[in-house]
Parts: C-alpha cells; structure tokens; sequence
C-alpha cells in the first residue's frame, strides 16, 4: 500500500511544488494549507518547503555527507562509523563486511536493510530493496526540497541495538532488537520537546511517545501510532544529547535532531526539516497550533 501511494506521489512529478502540496494537504486534512499566514506546525513545515531553500541543507539531509557535517560540529565519536559507501548495489564488497550489518541508501527514509546474519542474508531481496530506492528522487514524495539534489548512494553501517528504555511488559513486542530514537523538536536552537519510538519494524508493535525534556509525557500524541504504555527509563545521558541538539540545531528556526544511545554512547543519527513531511496529524488537533506557535519563520 506504501509503496503504490509513493508511485501515485511520483506519476505527479511533473505539477508544480505549492500546487501538488496544497493537494496532498487537503487530501490529508481536508482543508486548505494557508500558505500566506501559515499558523499550524504543519503548515508552516509547508511553509518551509518552498521558501527556505538553503544550499547547505542538501548535504545535511544525505545520510552518508551528514555524519561528516555533524562530526564537525560535534565530534567525531558521536557518529557511527560508515564501513564503505557505493553507487551501485553489485559494488558492495560483502566479504569485507562483518557479520551483522545495515546497508543504508542515503537519499531517502526507506531504503534500509538490516543484516542480522550472513548466513541467513537473502541478498536477492535486499538488492531488490536497495535499487528500487537508487531509482527513486524521495523530493517527490513530499516536496521536501533538500533530498532532490542528494546523490544516491549506498553506505553500510555496524547493526546496533539497545534495550534501555524498554519496561520488561514492552521488551516482548521488540523481539527483533534495533534502535530507540530520541528525536528532539529544536526551535531556533533550542530543544522544546522530544519523541521516543521503538520497534518502528512493525508498525503493529511499534511506540511513540511525545516527552517533555523534565522527562514526563506530553500531551501531544500522533495518530498512526500507538503511544507507550508506561514512561520508559531516562537515558543516562539524556543531558548530554539536550545539549548535542542545542549544537547541532544552532541557526535554524526548526530542527529535528535524531539521537542514539548505545551501551552509555550517543549517537548521531539524522537531520530532519520537515518531519512526517508536514503531514503529521495529531489526535489533538489544537496541538499543530500550539506546537506551530513555537516557529517563527520571522528569524533564520
């Protein structure tokens, strides 16, 4: 079903960016973006999408050229170490590779494929995977500007995972191990709030939670996704990556910085400008303005 709305999106390529947008947000909200006065979250991401076009956030949105933009600003031992990059699927050196891996495309959110045994590894499929996505511009899914000039590669990654934030009543649901991420909502620098997902593998068992940075629950709650049961456990260095974020989100009106801990480490993940491409719906929908009240597309 996915990938059939990602072939419709792309057969649409050819109708201009603040046209095609305005159709898929009626389509998802039933009524119009107001791109002249935007007030919601996500009409101002909309927003984002046409009028803040700066060169620098190609490479900030590349997953292999954003590891390199952030080790600058941050440190090298926040990023996860790349084990080789490739233009084509048939170039990759799989004897070079350990025995779990992650091969990543680095120009969109889903061409990514985990290795958890060599042995087991269907190659067959996760080629099928890996060149389907070099053949597809993301940009026109959701016009999100920066990912239309982002080369397609392949990198390989170490296959991490943790369990901390898992109780022991969810930790059953996430049986195929992975990664929890915290993903902090930055506004010109400063970090307001943060989500929490897990087990994002199967959307059946999958948890995302809105916090706050005291680490309670907040009030917004998406609607695709069920929210955790019970407050997962603080991460020991939870202070550490408010202030990763503070670095990295310094200069931009809003940031969402993806974080990892793994074994007491963070991490760095990904950038995003434009998260659920500006088409999140909230169970609360008086929370898009509550959270687009936090944005001032005045300030850079």
């Amino acid at each position: 079903m996915q990938n059939r709305s990602k072939k419709i999106k792309y057969s649409l390529r050819f109708i201009p960016d603040k046209l095609y947008l305005q159709i898929y947000y009626f389509v998802k909200f039933k009524k119009f973006c107001n791109f002249k006065n935007p007030q919601t979250f996500n009409e101002k991401l909309q927003w984002i999408k046409l009028y803040d076009r700066r060169p620098e956030y190609i490479k900030m949105v590349d997953k292999f050229r954003a590891k390199m933009y952030a080790a600058k600003i941050i440190g090298k031992k926040y990023i996860i170490p790349t084990l080789g990059v490739w233009d084509k699927f048939e170039d990759i050196d799989f004897h070079s590779l350990p025995e779990q891996f992650v091969l990543k495309c680095t120009h969109d959110s889903n061409g990514t494929v985990v290795c958890r045994d060599k042995k087991t590894f269907n190659k067959k499929a996760a080629r099928e995977q890996i060149n389907q996505s070099l053949q597809f511009n993301y940009y026109y899914v959701g016009r999100e500007w920066p990912y239309k000039n982002v080369k397609p590669r392949i990198i390989a990654e170490p296959f991490m995972s943790d369990d901390l934030t898992m109780s022991e009543k969810n930790r059953k649901s996430y049986s195929n191990g992975g990664l929890t991420d915290y993903k902090f909502y930055c506004f010109n620098g400063e970090p307001r709030f943060l989500y929490i997902s897990s087990g994002l593998e199967d959307h059946a068992t999958a948890r995302i939670s809105f916090l706050t940075l005291d680490w309670k629950f907040a009030p917004y709650q998406r609607t695709d996704y069920k929210p955790y049961e019970t407050l997962p456990k603080k991460p020991e260095t939870f202070d550490e990556m408010i202030e990763i974020s503070k670095k990295l989100s310094a200069g931009h009106r809003f940031l969402r910085v993806d974080l990892y801990q793994i074994n007491g480490q963070v991490y760095f993940s990904e950038l995003t400008f434009t998260p659920s491409s500006g088409l999140m719906r909230f169970k609360n929908p008086n929370h898009d303005r509550e959270i687009g009240d936090m944005m001032k597309l005045s300030s850079n």
